[in-house]
């Protein structure tokens, strides 16, 4: 009796205190400050206990059941500066903070970063770009992106190996992925860092409020003048990279009081010599917008910007090179009149305007914007006919070319080296003087010139249907009408030039039947001219569902493109298919993308993406040889996609660890190139252009990051991914060119399968240090380790043809004496490893608050170890048969070794600013 009664008196105190303790809720709404417009994703924090969340699409956070007290709230998110709000609660109250203004805070970090890498992203029209880097810097402050864009990016790193294609770049709205490779023209707005800096990113597959976007990622740029914060700033540069000075100036009103807000901005850079040797760097950019806000519901915009930029280009090279010249030679210039002259340059200009409307009304937001863009990219080449090559590292010029012989020739790679380390450039003097005694140019300066003019409309919709459904959608028109031509830049002394192709025979030689042996002159177009009219439709439709557990999202996309031809020479080795207009390829693709993410706490979260990918073939990778028929590369379909991630993020207090898997199929891909090979079909040699087509790849690998706040000022940071990027089949393989056409063009399957994809290191990790004095100064120091990075090998020395002589047979072996097996061709085939690289970069920066300007210094430090490293490469394919490499190979210095670039040695980057 006595144990019941104890146990019924505890039984009514605990039913009395459960009923006497209170629990009670408070929610609010979290807006930009500058543009009002809701900021998802902010982790809010109840400070000095374990309550956690982050806001959702309508930019609301909720917590619920707050014991009775006095708190702290803390919203943080990268970029914007910390806020902390007081607040008291009892007796089961519900509290509305309202509304919670954050200011946008971009870091000098950031804005000098982007600066850096997005120029050399420029170096080499793609071949060793860090692909869609530049687009992670001011909008992903994820860890491992970070680590990304900062560290890995130096070694040419892509996120998932990813080309750039793969990334949606927007600017209100409008997409400037270029229709001839899918990529971005970074350059059409370098330099205008300032002015670029409001952003919404989405990463990979993540749901994106401005289209359907692209696997590996959505950024959009805002150019409203409203969204900029009032005042202006003026930087002044140094470096040692691509350009070695930079000055830039920008100012923004914000809103007057008749509403009106104007921004602007403009810069110069410069180099009268980069990193590489003779890479001329002039570049200037200007920005304008100029807003009215006419109520509280309709904007409009105006924006106008141009980014000219001219640089030189720097040369891969053979190993052989880099050790007789340096890891810095560059065969692309010469001097004139004791002036560096580079043959390649490549000069861009295409300035855009563009018109937005925004309306917004209650919970809905509608941009619709038009853009006009009418420019040219120009790039520059030397040119020959019937003469010595003028190009410096031509193979016989070069040692390597007279030990190839069972007799080999010393004196003469005697005098070869001696000449090679004492004229390595090319002699500008010498082409003019042999110009002037010839009746036509025996050389002469042209630019591959690309003249487009593009029309872009788009127009997008968010509205919340329920306090827990949220609905995007949008339709996007463009057309692109494009000329493209070689233009005679400089006959460099000469007169005039015949247009003729001096490989051809008979008629083939005419590069334009309609006008025979054409005397061009300076600034005529002549080799090749045709146009492109290209049409491409899109729409998306989106919904987001958020609730306190649970957010998921589906999203649905459906686009076609169109391409047609249209040839103004009428070749003469494609007589009949190069002039006048090619049928119209159009391709249509639905595309649907799907995730969700759990959350079991505001501390532990589960996000699960997967999406089902149709991707229609870039101009490039539509026409076999576009410059000279209306030929398209064979069996083209569009390209597949499936791809899937996992991410698990875990966020105790002061402690941030995520780790995300992914798998990414493709299928049907196709690669092209162009090159001289010879040993075709046993021993024909011939220039042409490559089509492999059917490809399928296989990205996978895991990605990690975890930060740490050791103290108030002290933060670790940990990142880093481990790859695996390969070939998992056999695609088919096609060559055209004056010997093959039509049923010859087909070379078999090229063995590709398991074969690692090129272009990135696959495995990077970065450890980091971190130092912020209350003072206002700050630094960074990052350790980091880049490993199977793999050159790019040539499809066609894995074809049959590398095997078969020309009686369909196969080689027979000089040693062995018996046909060459399978067995014997892997040791030539084995795909080259590059060697690890360990970087060591050092940033850091001090700021001075004077009344109400700023003045600050931000330095960093790349491969402060300066280590050597390749950073790409490629096989050359011009042995393209067993004999010939095999015999090549087993030189010291191979006649056609693979070539290389290489990436920086110790580089720095100096900025001063002021701020007012």
């Amino acid at each position: 009796m006595k144990k019941m009664l104890i146990t019924a008196v505890i039984g009514v105190l605990c039913t009395y205190n459960a009923i006497s303790q209170t629990f009670n809720t408070v929610t609010g709404t979290i807006y930009n400050a500058n543009t009002a417009k809701i900021i998802s994703g902010v982790t809010v924090k109840i400070v000095g206990t374990p309550y956690l969340t982050q806001s959702n699409f309508n930019g609301t956070f909720t917590f619920t059941n707050i014991t009775d007290g006095t708190y702290t709230l803390q919203f943080l998110k990268e970029g914007y500066a910390t806020q902390q709000i007081e607040f008291s609660v009892k007796n089961n109250t519900k509290v509305d903070i309202g509304s919670i203004y954050l200011n946008y805070q971009q870091t000098e970090q950031e804005a000098s970063g982007t600066i850096i890498l997005s120029d050399d992203d420029l170096l080499d029209d793609g071949e060793r770009s860090s692909a869609y880097i530049a687009g992670l810097f001011q909008s992903s402050k994820d860890a491992y992106l970070k680590a990304a864009a900062y560290n890995f990016s130096q070694a040419w790193f892509k996120v998932r190996g990813y080309d750039a294609a793969e990334g949606t770049i927007l600017i209100n709205g409008i997409a400037m992925n270029k229709i001839d490779d899918g990529r971005p023209q970074w350059s059409n707005w370098g330099g205008l860092n300032d002015v670029f800096k409001n952003q919404d990113y989405a990463h990979g597959i993540q749901p994106s409020e401005n289209a359907f976007g692209g696997i590996l990622g959505t950024t959009n740029f805002s150019t409203r003048a409203s969204e900029y914060n009032k005042g202006g700033k003026v930087s002044f540069a140094s470096t040692n990279r691509s350009y070695t000075g930079r000055a830039m100036v920008t100012y923004a009103s914000g809103l007057t009081q008749n509403n009106w807000a104007f921004a602007f901005s403009g810069s110069s850079r410069m180099a009268q010599e980069g990193y590489f040797e003779g890479t001329l760097y002039n570049a200037w950019s200007g920005f304008i917008a100029i807003e009215k806000k006419f109520n509280n519901h309709h904007s409009l915009n105006f924006t106008a910007f141009n980014g000219f930029n001219s640089r030189g280009k720097s040369s891969p090279n053979t190993q052989e090179v880099y050790k007789l010249k340096g890891y810095k030679y560059n065969s692309y210039w010469g001097n004139q009149n004791n002036k560096i002259r580079n043959s390649r340059n490549k000069t861009i200009s295409e300035p855009v305007v563009m018109l937005s409307h925004y309306y917004t009304k209650n919970n809905t937001f509608i941009r619709t914007s038009f853009s006009y863009q009418k420019g040219y990219v120009a790039n520059s080449r030397l040119g020959y006919f019937n003469a010595p090559n003028p190009n410096p590292t031509y193979w016989k010029y070069l040692p390597s070319y007279y030990l190839q012989y069972t007799n080999p020739d010393w004196e003469g790679a005697f005098l070869a080296q001696e000449n090679f380390l004492n004229n390595g450039q090319i002699n500008w003097n010498s082409l003019y003087q042999i110009n002037t005694n010839s009746t036509s140019a025996r050389y002469y300066l042209y630019d591959d010139r690309v003249d487009d003019t593009n029309f872009s409309a788009n127009s997008t919709i968010t509205t919340n249907l329920t306090d827990y459904l949220n609905l995007n959608a949008g339709i996007s028109f463009s057309n692109l009408t494009s000329n493209r031509y070689a233009k005679m830049s400089d006959l460099l002394g000469s007169e005039k030039f015949i247009d003729l192709d001096q490989y051809a025979i008979g008629s083939a030689q005419q590069n334009n039947l309609n006008t025979l042996n054409n005397e061009i002159k300076e600034n005529d177009p002549f080799q090749y001219s045709y146009g492109i009219h290209a049409q491409l439709a899109s729409t998306f439709l989106q919904v987001q569902y958020t609730r306190k557990k649970l957010d998921a999202f589906f999203a649905v996309n459906f686009e076609k493109v169109s391409y047609q031809r249209e040839g103004y020479f009428k070749n003469g080795t494609y007589p009949n298919n190069s002039f006048g207009k090619s049928a119209v390829q159009n391709f249509n693709n639905l595309n649907t993308k799907a995730g969700f993410t759990y959350k079991f706490s505001g501390r532990h979260l589960l996000a699960v993406n997967v999406a089902s990918i149709s991707n229609a073939p870039t101009l490039q990778k539509t026409y076999r040889n576009i410059r000279v028929n209306n030929n398209t590369v064979p069996n083209l379909k569009n390209e597949k996609i499936r791809t899937a991630d996992i991410t698990y993020n875990f966020r105790p207090q002061n402690f941030n660890f995520k780790v995300t898997g992914f798998y990414t199929d493709f299928k049907n891909a196709v690669e092209t190139s162009f090159f001289f090979a010879e040993g075709l079909r046993g021993d024909e040699a011939d220039f042409v252009s490559e089509s492999v087509t059917g490809i399928s790849k296989k990205h996978m690998g895991i990605e990690l990051s975890a930060t740490y706040q050791l103290t108030s000022s002290i933060n670790l940071i940990a990142a880093g991914t481990i790859g695996q990027y390969t070939y998992t089949n056999n695609p088919v393989l096609y060559l055209e060119s004056e010997s093959f056409l039509n049923e010859n063009s087909y070379f078999g399957q090229s063995n590709l399968k398991n074969y690692r994809v090129s272009g990135t290191p696959q495995r990077a990790y970065s450890l980091g240090f971190e130092y912020r004095d209350p003072e206002y100064w700050w630094f960074q120091l990052n350790g980091n380790y880049l490993s199977h990075n793999y050159i790019d090998i040539a499809p066609l020395l894995r074809t049959q043809n590398f095997y078969l002589d020309t009686d369909g047979l196969p080689f027979v072996d000089d040693q062995t004496g018996v046909e060459v097996t399978p067995e014997q061709l892997q040791p030539l085939l084995v795909q080259e490893k590059f060697n690890a690289v360990f970087l060591m970069n050092v940033v850091g920066g001090k700021s001075w608050k004077i009344n109400n300007t700023y003045v600050g210094v931000f330095a960093s430090i790349n491969n402060a170890l300066g280590a050597i490293f390749k950073s790409g490469g490629f096989e050359q394919s011009r042995n393209a048969n067993y004999q010939q490499l095999k015999q090549d190979q087993q030189l010291k210095n191979p006649v056609f070794a693979s070539k290389y670039w290489y990436g920086n040695q110790a580089s720095y980057y100096l900025n001063l600013y002021y701020r007012f």
